[in-house]
């Protein structure tokens, strides 16, 4: 239990700090206005809920979890709303994935803005449904309400 809590902290306090570093970056990179401000925007309000809760992404009746492990073990969770059918969808969507298709569905190399690819560095993102590695891609993994799915850099 007092893992959870301290786990939801740290994921608060990287959330802000990460708000605040975007911020800085966009007062930075563009004193007008210009392109970096409005893709910071259009990313913004897409992965940000209407009642301002970080960890609450999306809008939709489907409600699941979302975990991120990133290469030094440090694990970023959401709670996803959603109306798509796939996780792949939903987490396309909300711009939480990025990859390439491949012959076997979508490959995913950016996950949160982590990007991590096997051909440069021999590492991967493994999709995981629970604890379990899962059976099919996240784009044809279909959702089920109040699941746990995760990306973990292996």
């Amino acid at each position: 239990m007092q893992k959870t809590v301290i786990t939801k902290l740290l994921s608060l306090l990287l959330t802000l700090v990460l708000i605040a570093a975007m911020a800085l970056l966009v007062t930075g990179c563009d004193s007008k206005g210009g392109d970096a401000s409005s893709v910071l925007s259009e990313q913004t309000s897409s992965i940000t809920s209407d009642k301002g809760d970080e960890n609450l992404l999306g809008e939709g009746k489907t409600t699941f979890n979302f975990n991120v492990v990133d290469l030094e073990g440090k694990t970023t969770s959401y709670q996803i709303k959603t109306d798509k059918a796939t996780v792949g969808e939903a987490l396309l969507e909300l711009k939480l994935i990025a990859g390439e298709e491949g012959d076997y569905g979508l490959y995913v190399k950016t996950v949160i803005g982590i990007t991590v690819d096997y051909d440069k560095d021999g590492k991967y993102w493994a999709f995981y449904e629970g604890d379990k590695y899962a059976a099919k891609g996240v784009d044809s993994t279909p959702i089920t309400e109040g699941a746990t799915y995760s990306f973990k850099a292996e």
